[in-house]
């Protein structure tokens, strides 16, 4: 279905991935705290006598590092760009949320993450997302979900959240937007889906939480939205897919929050599925036709199931020797899915039906020299304090997220006079 044309390295733990929304870009945040930003190529090359460490989306093409900087002390847990793809907003565990350029990487404002009450330490993040170009919602490992108003970032301002709630007890696995109704005049979502320990909620902008479903009895720790389904009896053609810990994706019926509707078993690994760490839809035209959902395992296995059939038709491996877990999993504006795990980003484009196993394993085994970069710790723009110690991820994402000792007090950083 896929094969693998590149993957870039790194010389720390990737905790966090984004994808741009109209330009082949990926951001990478690390468990060092850098951030770094690379150009895919922009699309197939007629090119057929191009070198072997080149690669696009038919082997052909250069990977440029567009910018990368030590972003964060701690780690850098969270990426998302804007919905225009100006910014990109990462948030670390050094308690501050950094706004940048996109093309230069300069930071052109800062968040100070509230403290956690209850411990009077420092709220790590656990995921950010900007709803709309004035709506940015992010998580904490406190279970609070804090929304910003993006009109008031600038140089010397100093936000603090519109509003924050708790729709679940535990940190936000996952956030999914769903989409506007037809009467919306913004073409913005209002409304998302949250995961968060065993339980699944709803929030609305301007209402809050409204629903959380019933404790599942299992962790719930990735979602996406599948449109456009079969629309029978009450089914409204919009499910939500959650992955869970035990290796089973579930089916929520837009509008039907208290229970799931389906299950699919995507992995039966003895002693309990592999965990589904990550959920990314096949775009439009990708793919063998349907409604597709890519699932990232905690194994480091990527399987494909294809929603109405609910089967698993298909299967790769992001990372077959180490089997770190996929924790980042999307497509770029071509159409190439992207993986991330471990200390490995992929990038994969379709397979030619023509193209013989042969042929994918020379693709695979030459992935290693495709690199056009140098490694992470090559140069720094901003300078920062070493952290004392490099936060570790493991194959669960609820580990990965808690195992990160006691953070100091406070938001020093924010008291430098000027950006970095």
């Amino acid at each position: 279905m896929f094969q693998n044309i590149c993957a870039i390295t790194f010389d720390h733990d990737l905790f966090t991935q984004a994808i741009h929304p109209k330009e082949p870009i990926v951001s990478v945040g690390l468990s060092s705290g850098h951030v770094q930003t690379y150009r895919l190529p922009a699309g197939a090359s007629d090119n057929s006598d191009a070198d072997e460490t080149l690669a696009s989306e038919n082997g052909f093409g250069h990977i440029e590092t567009a910018w990368k900087t030590r972003r964060h002390k701690g780690s850098c847990r969270a990426l998302a760009f804007g919905v225009d793809g100006v910014q990109l907003f990462s948030a670390g565990t050094d308690g501050v949320v950094k706004v940048a350029d996109v093309t230069n990487g300069n930071v052109t404002a800062k968040i100070a993450i509230p403290d956690d009450p209850a411990a009077d330490s420092i709220d790590a993040p656990c995921l950010v997302h900007a709803l709309s170009p004035q709506t940015l919602l992010l998580g904490t490992d406190s279970s609070a979900l804090h929304l910003y108003d993006l009109r008031a970032l600038g140089p010397k301002a100093r936000p603090t959240p519109q509003q924050t709630h708790h729709p679940h007890d535990d940190y936000l696995s996952s956030l999914t937007p769903l989409p506007p109704s037809a009467e919306s005049t913004s073409g913005f979502s209002k409304q998302w889906v949250s995961t968060g320990g065993t339980t699944l909620a709803v929030t609305d902008l301007r209402r809050g939480v409204m629903v959380r479903s019933e404790d599942q009895e299992e962790e719930l720790l990735s979602s996406a939205i599948v449109t456009g389904l079969s629309k029978k009896g009450t089914s409204v053609g919009e499910k939500v897919v959650v992955g869970g810990g035990n290796g089973v994706l579930t089916l929520w019926e837009r509008g039907v929050w208290d229970d799931q509707d389906e299950r699919i078993v995507v992995d039966k690994s003895p002693g309990g599925g592999e965990s589904l760490d990550s959920l990314a839809l096949f775009p439009s035209g990708v793919g063998p036709g349907g409604k597709v959902v890519a699932v990232g395992l905690g194994n480091g296995t990527l399987r494909f199931v294809k929603i109405g059939q609910n089967k698993v038709i298909g299967e790769l491996f992001h990372d077959e020797l180490e089997k770190e877990g996929v924790i980042g999993l999307g497509f770029d504006v071509t159409g190439r899915m992207v993986s991330g795990g471990g200390r490995t980003v992929k990038v994969w484009c379709e397979k030619d039906p023509e193209v013989g196993d042969d042929d994918e394993d020379v693709a695979d085994a030459m992935t290693g020299a495709k690199r056009s970069h140098g490694s992470d710790d090559d140069d720094s723009d901003e300078v920062m304090e070493d952290s004392s110690e490099e936060e570790k991820p493991t194959q669960k994402r609820k580990k990965r997220k808690r195992g990160k000792g006691k953070q100091q007090k406070g938001h020093g950083i924010l008291g430098f006079s000027g950006l970095d």
